[in-house]
This record gives structure tokens, C-alpha cells and sequence, in this order.
């Protein structure tokens, strides 16, 4: 199991762990040409604060049709990349519904993990997705499969997820260097061009600007659960003791 998704945790922490560090997924859909043959396609992803996936899809692509014509889906989320045995690496597959959505959240956080994508957020026959997950399978390693129905983050979250914006920014403007020792010291990257891009009950994701490593995302996950923005800024705290103590 990677360090990022703690070995000890339920199958739904271990499911949520792993799609949020996913920059990308395997979206399955049924055709809408009548057949309702599966179809397998590669989107861009990200997640709500609760860990819902959230896409940006557009109307010429052939999933969203069969979307709009069937829109159970099922999302895998894989994380073997790197493993010289893929097989015994985590994959969690997401099985629910997609509902298009014009939440603010949403397109903030999608976003702020692809910021490329920017570009086309606003054409129109691009919109956002989210997928409202019923059951879960994780495949965590050899003989670690397990079926769930409680992918979601079930807790408070609310009043972080409105204070978010907020701590991003200032840990991105006020605490640069907190953000540095997050990711060289605890998650073990070289130095370069890191921001905080989430904040969940969960963790923070970092992402890298820098040329030739853009996108590079790294997911920090916290002892426990927080609530609010005083339960995370504690959380941050704590991380960065740690990671100058090392």
C-alpha cells in the first residue's frame, strides 16, 4: 500500500485516500446507440471536499451522450503506477450516478487541480459533472478486496469546505515555506514550485508548477478529521513541527 493511503484505515478511507490523489480515471458508461455495449473512457477528475469525483466533460464527447441518455456510471481510480507488479497495487472502482452541477465549489476545485483546463471550462458545450457514488470495490492489495456503500466523507465538513478559499490563499501567501517543508520533508519530493490546491477534513493536496513537472499532485493526509478552518489550521501546525523536526 502507498504511504499516502495508511494501511490501517476502513475501505472507505482507503477508497476516499486514493481517488483524491487522482488527476485522472477511467470513466465506464453504456453506448446510448441502443447496444448498451460498455465504454471506457480517460477523463480528468477531482473531488469534492466529501471526496465526490467531479468531471468537466463536454457534449461532443461520446460518454457524455451516454451519459445524458444513461447516467449510471462507474469510475476507476487507479494508483499502480510505479509498482512493478500492477496487480498488487491499489485500484478502487466507483459505481453511481453523474449530475451535472454549476456549484461554485465545483468548478473552483476542479480547477484548482487543472488549471489548464480553464481554457474550455466556459465553452458552452463543456459542463461539470458530479458523481453521486451508491457502492464501492477496492482492491487494495493482494487479498484486500472489499465491497462498500460509505465512499463518502459522512462527517462535518461544511464550514470548512467555506473556509477553504481562505486558508488556501494564505497558506500559499503567508506560509510558502511551511508548504515547501510539506512536501520535501513529509512526502519526500525535491524542491520546486509547490502550492496548496485542497483542503478537506481528510488532508491537503499540494500541486507543482514548476516547467516540466506541472501537474505533479502529492496528497498529505491528516492524523484525524477536521471540521472547520481552526481544526485544520491546527492539523497544519502540527505537520509543520513535524516536518522541521525531521
Amino acid at each position: 500500500m502507498r504511504d499516502d493511503i495508511p494501511a490501517a484505515q476502513s475501505p472507505a478511507q482507503q477508497g476516499r485516500a486514493l481517488a483524491r490523489t487522482c488527476r485522472t480515471a477511467t470513466l465506464g458508461t453504456a453506448m446510448a446507440d441502443g447496444s448498451g455495449q460498455p465504454y471506457a473512457s480517460l477523463v480528468l477528475m477531482a473531488c469534492d471536499v466529501d471526496a465526490t469525483p467531479l468531471l468537466l466533460i463536454s457534449t461532443l464527447a461520446d460518454h457524455t451522450k451516454n451519459i445524458l441518455n444513461d447516467n449510471r456510471v462507474s469510475l476507476l481510480c487507479d494508483g499502480t503506477g510505479g509498482y512493478a507488479e500492477p496487480l498488487t497495487g491499489p485500484r478502487v472502482t466507483l459505481l453511481g450516478v453523474a449530475e451535472k452541477t454549476e456549484l461554485p465549489r465545483h468548478r473552483t476545485r476542479f480547477l484548482a487541480r487543472h488549471p489548464s483546463a480553464e481554457m474550455y471550462a466556459g465553452f458552452r458545450d463543456f459542463a461539470f459533472y458530479r458523481l453521486r457514488i451508491t457502492r464501492a470495490h477496492i482492491v487494495a492489495g493482494f487479498g484486500k478486496i472489499h465491497w462498500f456503500d460509505d465512499y463518502t466523507f459522512s462527517g462535518d465538513w461544511q464550514a470548512l469546505a467555506g473556509a477553504e478559499a481562505d486558508i488556501i490563499e494564505h497558506m500559499n501567501t503567508d506560509h510558502t515555506d511551511a508548504v515547501q517543508l510539506y512536501a520535501t520533508k513529509l512526502l519526500g519530493r525535491t524542491e520546486g514550485s509547490w502550492k496548496m490546491c485542497g483542503v478537506d477534513p481528510e488532508g491537503v493536496d499540494l500541486i507543482r508548477s514548476d516547467e516540466g513537472h506541472e501537474g505533479e499532485l502529492l496528497r498529505l493526509p491528516f492524523a484525524k478529521p477536521v471540521s472547520d478552518a481552526e481544526g485544520a489550521r491546527v492539523e497544519l501546525v502540527r505537520l509543520v513541527k513535524q516536518a522541521r523536526a525531521s
